[in-house]
């Protein structure tokens, strides 16, 4: 079962919680059914938390999974992905280990925003997103995908992503992509488990492109 925390809802913690909100979803919403009869049982993908996954992401920004994986290496090789490293940079240091000037700032500015990475953990989700974003270089989807994977909630969703847009597209037959705003709004009739049914989605969405040869 999932743990139910009352302050922060419901935290996934392995495999036996993502299959309950599956099955949650089954029950509400019979299309995650069909889904779910193509894709099989749905990956944890739970991730670590703190510093390193937020500069992972912001590294991964706008390039090719090889390209971020390849900045990655270097940065870890020069012992460049802890705050104290990226604080004691210079931008020219951290644009040479191929970070984009941009970039760079973002990562600077992450390293001085004295996140409390630990405190996350014990944080109501809407309060966990309104600390990521105010960092410069941290978005919404950023802050969601953190919430999500890092810290396990179970009741947070990334409307803003273009495969969740194009797989309720499909699943539900929609004459068109939804928004963001009309999927965080389509997406709160599967709360409590919203990251389950992202998971689903995502799930789905790399199904049908397998099919169609996209993906």
């Amino acid at each position: 079962m999932a743990e139910c925390p009352s302050r922060i809802g419901r935290v996934i913690r392995g495999d036996a919680c993502v299959a309950e909100g599956a099955g949650w979803l089954v029950r509400s919403e019979p299309r995650f059914g069909l889904a779910l009869a193509q894709t099989g049982p749905l990956p944890l993908r739970l991730r670590e938390d703190g510093f390193g996954q937020l500069f992972s992401a912001i590294v991964s920004q706008q390039v090719s999974v090889a390209s971020a994986r390849a900045i990655w290496a270097k940065l870890e090789v020069a012992g460049m992905v802890t705050p104290e490293a990226i604080r004691a940079a210079d931008h020219d240091g951290l644009r040479a280990l191929g970070l984009s000037r941009q970039k760079a700032t973002y990562a600077q500015a992450l390293a001085e925003a004295g996140i409390d990475f630990d405190g996350l953990r014990e944080m109501p989700t809407d309060e966990v997103i309104k600390t990521l974003v105010a960092v410069k270089g941290i978005g919404v989807w950023t802050a969601e995908i953190y919430a999500m994977f890092s810290l396990g909630r179970a009741d947070v969703f990334a409307p803003g992503d273009l495969a969740l847009q194009e797989a309720a597209r499909l699943l539900f037959d929609l004459p068109e992509r939804p928004k963001e705003k009309a999927l965080r709004q389509m997406a709160e009739a599967w709360s409590p488990w919203r990251s389950v049914a992202a998971r689903a989605l995502w799930a789905y969405y790399h199904v049908e492109k397998s099919r169609e040869g996209i993906a």
